[in-house]
């Protein structure tokens, strides 16, 4: 019965799993505004490489 309630109090593994989603929904952001990022980026150089020629 003791260690029952030891798993039941035991809150690692949620801690663990809600770190894991947060470090996730950065991810996908960072990767997201990188995406963005990465079409002005090439617009930017290609409009400055068309000029130089």
């Amino acid at each position: 019965m003791m260690a029952i309630r030891k798993f039941i109090k035991n809150n690692k593994g949620a801690t663990a799993i809600e770190y894991g989603l947060i470090a996730a929904l950065i991810a996908v952001a960072a990767v997201t505004a990188m995406r963005g990022l990465g079409g002005k980026l090439q617009t930017t150089f290609n409009s400055v490489s068309n000029n130089l020629n």
